[in-house]
């Protein structure tokens, strides 16, 4: 996860960040800026970063099916696919 949250600074740099123990783990301490003109993003902001990807990776896999969701709109009516929504929503709020 952590590497998708980096992927979401220093767009506009290719290949802006390394890791500077291979053999560690791909942790935030070990980020070494490979750019000299890219912008190291705090650890608090990587973090928030992930805990929003996070939040849309487990919302997406808990939402029905959009196939389901449309038959459950049709039949029940967009008040009760609202509530089954929201459910998940709820389940995983936005940080």
């Amino acid at each position: 996860m952590l590497q998708k949250a980096l992927a979401f600074f220093n767009t506009d740099k290719h290949q802006w960040y390394g890791w500077k123990d291979l053999k560690g783990e791909e942790v935030y301490s070990n980020l070494k800026l490979n750019d000299d003109t890219a912008t190291m993003p705090s650890e608090a902001e990587v973090n928030a970063k992930i805990a929003e990807l996070e939040v849309k990776e487990n919302r997406e896999a808990d939402y029905p099916s959009i196939a389901d969701q449309l038959d459950d709109i049709y039949h029940n009516g967009i008040d009760a696919w609202k509530a089954t929504i929201k459910v998940t929503k709820d389940k995983y709020p936005k940080p």
